[in-house]
């Protein structure tokens, strides 16, 4: 007989229905810049019939979602190096225009990927400090996080070590100061408000104190509270 314990099965939303959950709260006519990972595959979910026009830095306004497999056109790239497509109306311009876009507040929402969000809004999400195995590279995210009108952040509630990635005080190098607005994660959803952190909704297997227990940062629950849900996706 194996003494091999079968793995436990992961409680929390995957990577893509956390993407899912958040591009449903993309509002119809939102200018929207998607930073590179998780916010990538968010052109997959966006609601039918609300027209969203996606930015990407390196000069394209107009994105739509990922080509077919075998339909990839290498010379259409998003910043994240990843093949794209261009919809109707779409426009391409040089990379200077493409940073006056984001850097002259045109931009309603930048959905970025983080390291650490402290209780304030404070981002992390371009270096992990000393310990990095490379060479960081902060891109253009300091400018998207100080640019956009709102910042929503997806990312796992832990870190793989099981720490927290939302914290009282970020200890990781900064992108922005209180620049965060909404909170994805695999647990649930939380806005940072002047009062603090609010939780807005919460997966069914857990409760406000487990969220509590794997947050660094205190919490505030909600009256409204709701349960956080998503459909089930492929990982392809």
């Amino acid at each position: 007989m194996s003494d091999t314990k079968p793995a436990a099965e992961k409680i929390g939303l995957s990577r893509l229905q956390i993407a899912w959950r958040a591009a449903q709260d993309i509002a119809d006519g939102s200018y929207v810049n998607l930073g590179i990972g998780m916010p990538m595959t968010i052109p997959r979910f966006l609601p039918e019939g609300r027209e969203i026009m996606l930015h990407s830095e390196n000069g394209l306004l107009g994105m739509g979602p990922p080509p077919a497999k075998g339909d990839e056109d290498w010379d259409l790239i998003n910043a994240g190096t990843r093949p794209t497509t261009v919809l109707p109306g779409g426009s391409f311009f040089h990379h200077a225009d493409s940073f006056a876009i984001v850097r002259g507040g045109h931009l309603d929402i930048s959905v970025l990927g983080a390291f650490q969000i402290s209780e304030k809004g404070d981002l992390a999400n371009w270096s992990l400090g000393p310990s990095a195995a490379r060479v960081p590279t902060v891109g253009g995210a300091m400018d998207l996080a100080a640019g956009a009108k709102q910042v929503y952040v997806l990312t796992d509630h832990c870190s793989r070590d099981g720490s927290p990635k939302i914290v009282k005080q970020c200890d990781l190098p900064l992108t922005g100061l209180a620049c965060v607005n909404r909170i994805y994660t695999d647990l649930a959803i939380i806005d940072v408000i002047g009062e603090g952190l609010v939780v807005r909704e919460i997966i069914e297997e857990l409760s406000f104190a487990d969220i509590e227990a794997q947050t660094g940062a205190a919490l505030h629950l909600a009256d409204d509270c709701k349960a956080l849900t998503a459909p089930e996706f492929e990982d392809a």
